[in-house]
């Protein structure tokens, strides 16, 4: 099967994205790779046909808990069996997992980095045909990067154990030239297939501001947003919780996350809002690295955050669906002082020696200057955003505080409604009954209702109105689990809507 076939088949997509087509290839082909792509342009796809079509199971390394989960779950919602190995399982969940595993049931399993080191895990791997290993959030093992984590240093010891080297991807949103180079190192990638498919999200927005009263702006801008989805980042504990205390206060379904809560009052809260149950997520940086929600609408700094690598990333969650979004950031000489405060009673491992120490705070100071700087900006934001990571961009964008002073006046003007190819205008009323049996199915299915079918499909179908099976499958996003599982009801609602407004 060609990998154009497996994209149709299990993705319902009959083109691929800028630079996912040449890193399947490559891997398909028993090379290394290395790709740097923003949030949203399709990391997990990159790893997901290959293994879909390599012999044996591909491993992917990342140290997103809850991604793992959500990334197995949209895996069954194709009819791919997936699994996840890490804490969130009791011992026989893991037990279990694992001899499911040797007998072949999965193509592809997500582990933790820490787990590598388990001797069970290491038993099973050794003994197993390892296609590929994928390892996300790759500039995890650079000292260099914003996200530093030492078991990542253990990945390449792992790989030398497995019985036959397979081929390694390294993925990456954030990556500076200098945390490449770092990656391609400690990762031992032998001539590798390096693609950097750009950080420019088009989709997105950017807005910085000094308000005198964040309040208000934040409750003028929530007000303007209406019920679309949105995160707010704050930069403590304190804040989320007075930020979220306000917006209840006003009426707004705002939920709160941080590192200080109870594990189940997270959890349930992260489901709300993934559920579409709670429309705004007020949250610390522990928030949202592993929340694949494509139809976050906007995210709002309330706060400044320390560098520029965690900005993008968080600003990042918004518009993964290709839609516009809206990624604001609100400052004041007051996060500098937070940020600075935070650098300087920074927490190491025993061990760490005061030169290295030194170095580090002297690494972080310097990104909270590039992030001042950036917050501050006379000049086009997204130029600065992307030169920082070493693209060149020709401002002015047009579409930055910078460059349209008054689109903040605005807030989230709704894109004018997309056309099909036969220049179809969208049925508001089918879309909205689309929506309500995406719902039904979504809460008989236990999923998020997304990944039932997305926005963008369900538009489609309210412009093209299909009435066959054949005709619903030439819409964007429907694969043939999605048709076999989901056609027929998305169907009675079309035709039964066709019939109750055919005078």
């Amino acid at each position: 099967m060609d990998i154009l076939d497996v994209l149709k088949k299990y993705y319902g997509y009959t083109s691929f994205r800028p630079g996912q087509e040449e890193i399947i290839r490559q891997l398909l082909a028993q090379k290394d790779v290395l790709a740097v792509m923003p949030t949203g342009a399709g990391k997990s796809l990159c790893y997901q046909i290959p293994a879909l079509l390599m012999e044996g199971i591909t491993l992917v390394i990342s140290p997103l808990l809850s991604l793992m989960q959500d990334q197995v779950r949209a895996l069954l919602s194709i009819g791919v069996r997936g699994a996840y190995l890490n804490s969130m399982l009791t011992p026989r969940q893991m037990q279990l997992a694992t001899a499911n595993a040797k007998k072949g049931v999965y193509k592809i399993i997500y582990v933790a980095p820490e787990r590598l080191a388990s001797p069970d895990f290491l038993d099973f791997a050794c003994h197993s045909h390892i296609a590929m290993v994928a390892v996300d959030e790759a500039h995890c093992i650079s000292q260099w990067g914003h996200d530093f984590r030492p078991s990542y240093l253990k990945i390449e010891e792992f790989i030398q154990k497995l019985s036959q080297r397979p081929p390694i991807a390294a993925f990456t949103a954030t990556a500076t030239p200098k945390v490449q180079q770092d990656i391609i190192t400690r990762l031992c990638l032998r001539t590798p297939f390096t693609l950097t498919a750009g950080f420019d999200r088009k989709n997105l927005y950017f807005g910085a501001y000094r308000p005198v009263d964040k309040e208000r702006f934040l409750l003028d801008y929530v007000t303007k947003a209406g019920g679309q989805s949105g995160i707010i980042y704050c930069n403590t504990r304190k804040k989320v919780e007075s930020v979220t205390a306000l917006l209840q206060e006003r009426g707004f379904p705002a939920l709160a996350y941080h590192a200080g809560m109870d594990d189940n009052d997270r959890k349930h809260n992260q489901e709300e809002f993934l559920y579409d149950r709670a429309r705004i997520m007020v949250a610390t940086s522990a928030f949202g690295m592993g929340i694949d929600k494509p139809n976050v609408r906007y995210v709002l700094h309330f706060n400044m955050p320390s560098n520029i690598e965690d900005y993008y990333q968080q600003a990042g969650r918004a518009g993964r669906d290709g839609e516009p979004a809206e990624c604001i950031l609100l400052y004041s000489y007051q996060d500098v002082r937070v940020s600075l405060y935070f650098i300087e009673h920074s927490q190491f491992e025993d061990g760490t020696d005061l030169v290295q120490q030194q170095r580090y705070r002297e690494e972080e100071r310097r990104r909270l200057k590039q992030m001042t700087y950036y917050s501050n900006s006379p000049t086009c934001l997204r130029k600065r955003l992307l030169g920082y990571f070493g693209e060149y961009y020709k401002a002015p964008c047009r579409y930055c505080s910078v460059c349209n002073h008054d689109r903040i006046e605005k807030y989230l003007i709704p894109k004018e409604q997309p056309l099909n190819e036969q220049q179809k205008p969208i049925d508001e009323a089918l879309l909205e009954r689309l929506k309500k049996e995406r719902l039904r199915l979504a809460w008989l299915k236990g999923v998020p209702a997304f990944s039932i079918v997305q926005d963008r499909s369900l538009r489609e179908m309210a412009a093209v109105k299909p009435r066959t099976l054949s005709q619903m499958a030439r819409i964007y996003g429907i694969g043939e689990y999605k048709l076999s599982h989901y056609g027929e009801a998305l169907l009675k609602v079309i035709i039964e809507y066709e019939n109750d407004t055919d005078f």
